[in-house]
């Protein structure tokens, strides 16, 4: 029970796009299509879901084993790029299909500061390694979410009449607004 509810949290009552507000760049950026975005998703969850499991693994038995805690932030950051360097030159040689769907986005994900965030927010919340595991996915399935539904949003944009002054970001940054308090609507149903 615990489980669902750290998964109904972490998709909407704390979504890291429209409660934590990370994740805003690629948020911004990639959500023109709904293809892009569900790209740009599936390399995140992957990605978010297996830095979270090294960066834990780092931490509770190199930086914790060695008092070496501050060195935290630092650390994470080395791995996640070296992880994603790894990943892209491993998806080249092993299944270049997969690396030409993902390979736009993974250089991306390299500087998604939600990635980063979630491995501080695992070891900061104290979450065991499979908690900590399911947390990271289900915030990885909520900036699916929060990503997803801002680019049908933005393509249904594109086919209505906006004035001269409001295309473009100016509309967008309005209508982040308008679904992070839609998204404020799912506080109450979860307590965590």
């Amino acid at each position: 029970m615990e489980l669902l509810l750290i998964i109904i949290a972490a998709i909407f009552v704390n979504n890291i796009v429209f409660s934590q507000f990370l994740g805003i760049c690629p948020f911004l950026g990639v959500s023109k299509k709904i293809d892009t975005a569900l790209g740009m998703s599936a390399a995140v969850a992957f990605v978010l879901t297996l830095a979270t499991i090294v960066t834990y693994l780092i931490q509770k038995y190199v930086l914790d084993a060695f008092e070496l805690q501050y060195l935290q932030t630092i650390t994470f950051i080395l791995v996640i790029a070296s992880l994603v360097q790894m990943l892209e030159i491993v998806l080249k040689k092993v299944s270049p299909s997969l690396y030409q769907a993902l390979g736009v986005f993974l250089p991306l994900i390299t500087t998604n500061c939600a990635v980063l965030g979630v491995a501080i927010l695992v070891i900061q919340k104290d979450y065991d390694l499979i908690t900590g595991v399911v947390y990271a996915f289900a915030t990885a399935i909520g900036f699916g979410l929060a990503l997803t539904l801002f680019a049908g949003i933005r393509e249904q944009m594109s086919l209505v009449n906006i004035p001269k002054g409001m295309k473009g970001t100016p509309i967008a940054l309005i209508v982040a607004g308008l679904l992070a308090m839609a998204f404020m609507g799912f506080s109450g149903v979860v307590k965590v």
